[in-house]
């Protein structure tokens, strides 16, 4: 008897192929025939996705990910092709490799191979001949859609402000149009910043066409897309990620829907934010702007209190500012500057040092050890679960008799009585014994102190305040500031 997974693939490529309920009656057909039990939970099906690359496949992974695990439920992958697999090679061997290594295989019910070297050796050629036709359809889709955008044919969802009609030209959504023409009116006329427009349409109750708040970044976009002076642009973006394309390979043309914004409005939008836009430098591994970056936190939404620089402040000190706000998605300003934050948290630690007063959170090994313990255990018995329903449906197809059906439904009641009592053991067992660590974190803070008001660089002040503090919450309503002290490896 064997358990078994099946992997079900439709593309969006414009081919004939089955559909995945013709694919999954013919894969589960082959299954009973050849003693294969199928658990519902291990049919893994991904509609109109490409198979050119395997981690835009989010069903793929999950059963992929499952066949790794120490305990893997199945033996035998299924597939109706090895094309529904993959179809680049290289990617089809290395995930074969893997598979092979936890002993399962992989199976296309079309395509029966012989046992030995030449089965493989099929099985290449194959795959090799499924990747080129890949490659060669993606080239045809290509030239077709670049042709389609030169015509000034629509082949992507209108943006914010139209209504997509399909087989048709976009149509302009009134209500949506008068938030873009907010969107420019407020830039271009009153001179406002991306982010206070966002944060001014999110306080109204504006959302995007996805639902979500606007942030700079959405902004940006509907201030720089030529859609909304009637043109068509595309090709501008690698595919599946947010790198730009050079300008040659990005294709605008004019349109046949009707414009939102005049000419002269979009270009003067354009102008001021290629005037506004500054690149940003790669920073070094470990680069830090300040030691407080990354620890200082809002207390609103628990996001990072940025750092940066304002060219007017003549002492060359900086301010720190919540993330969210900065983007526009929360209203209230947790703005500090530089030197506040600094001589707050320096007063903080001086004080705990004076008072010998300080409350810190300390996980020793031991409790660690048990804790990894406490979750393998956990795990384990989530796993049953799953046996659970394998030994049933083996009975149910007659694969086992009753009797064996009992004897192992016997055995796996059993394995759960010994899980839940080592899981109410460590629950009600003390973890650790008092070890008065007091004196160990007030030396490790006076260390630090003295670091924080000296002359070393951002790098050692960083490494030595994240030594013993693993967040600050800023309270700007009340200028609070609360830290949080941990230790760990007092020995060192």
């Amino acid at each position: 008897m064997h358990i078994g997974a099946v992997y079900i693939r439709v593309s969006t490529d414009k081919q004939e192929e089955l559909s995945p309920d013709a694919q999954r009656r013919l894969l589960l057909d082959y299954a009973k025939k050849n003693s294969i039990i199928i658990p519902a939970e291990h049919i893994y099906i991904e509609n109109g996705i490409s198979g050119r690359k395997a981690d835009k496949r989010p069903q793929f992974q999950k059963m992929i990910s499952i066949a790794k695990s120490k305990e893997h439920p199945f033996d035998i992958i299924l597939v109706w092709k090895y094309s529904r697999f993959a179809r680049n090679q290289e990617e089809s061997i290395v995930y074969k490799s893997l598979l092979k290594k936890n002993n399962i295989d992989v199976i296309s019910i079309s395509e029966p191979l012989i046992d030995g070297p030449f089965g493989s050796l099929i099985e290449r050629i194959i795959e090799w001949m499924d990747e080129y036709y890949s490659i060669r359809l993606s080239g045809e889709v290509m030239r077709g859609m670049t042709e389609k955008a030169l015509r000034g044919g629509y082949q992507a969802i209108a943006p914010l402000g139209y209504d997509t009609i399909k087989g048709d030209i976009p149509v302009v959504n009134k209500e949506q149009a008068k938030i873009i023409q907010y969107i420019f009116e407020q830039y271009v006329n009153y001179g406002l910043d991306k982010t206070t427009i966002a944060r001014n349409l999110n306080e109204q109750g504006y959302k995007t066409l996805r639902g979500n708040n606007f942030e700079k970044r959405t902004i940006d976009y509907i201030l720089e897309n030529p859609f909304y002076i009637g043109k068509i642009r595309w090709n501008k973006s690698v595919h599946g990620s947010r790198s730009l394309k050079d300008e040659n390979e990005i294709i605008t043309a004019e349109g046949q829907h009707e414009p939102i914004i005049r000419i002269e409005t979009f270009n003067k939008a354009v102008e001021r934010s290629k005037a506004e836009y500054a690149p940003k430098l790669r920073k070094g591994i470990g680069y830090s702007k300040h030691w407080l970056c990354g620890l200082l936190k809002c207390n609103i939404c628990g996001s990072n209190l940025v750092y940066y620089k304002d060219s007017r402040n003549k002492s060359g000190t900086g301010n720190f500012q919540c993330y969210k706000y900065a983007h526009g998605l929360h209203k209230e300003s947790s703005a500090i500057s530089e030197l506040k934050a600094v001589d707050a948290v320096l007063k903080i630690i001086k004080k705990m040092i004076d008072t010998q007063e300080v409350y810190f959170v300390y996980i020793s090994p031991a409790v660690a050890s048990q804790t990894n313990k406490l979750e393998k255990y956990k795990s384990d018995l989530s796993k049953l679960a799953m046996k659970e329903q394998r030994i049933k449906a083996a009975y149910e197809d007659g694969i086992d008799t009753l009797q064996e059906y009992k004897d192992n439904k016997l055995r796996l009641q059993k394995e759960r009585s010994e899980l839940e009592t080592k899981i109410a053991q460590y629950n009600t067992s003390k973890l650790d014994k008092e070890i008065d660590l007091k004196p160990i974190i007030l030396k490790k803070c006076e260390s630090v102190y003295d670091i924080l008001i000296s002359d070393l660089d951002n790098e050692v002040k960083t490494a030595s305040i994240r030594s013993v503090c693993s967040k600050i919450i800023f309270d700007k309503e009340h200028f609070d500031f609360k830290m949080f002290f941990y230790i760990k490896n007092p020995l060192k």
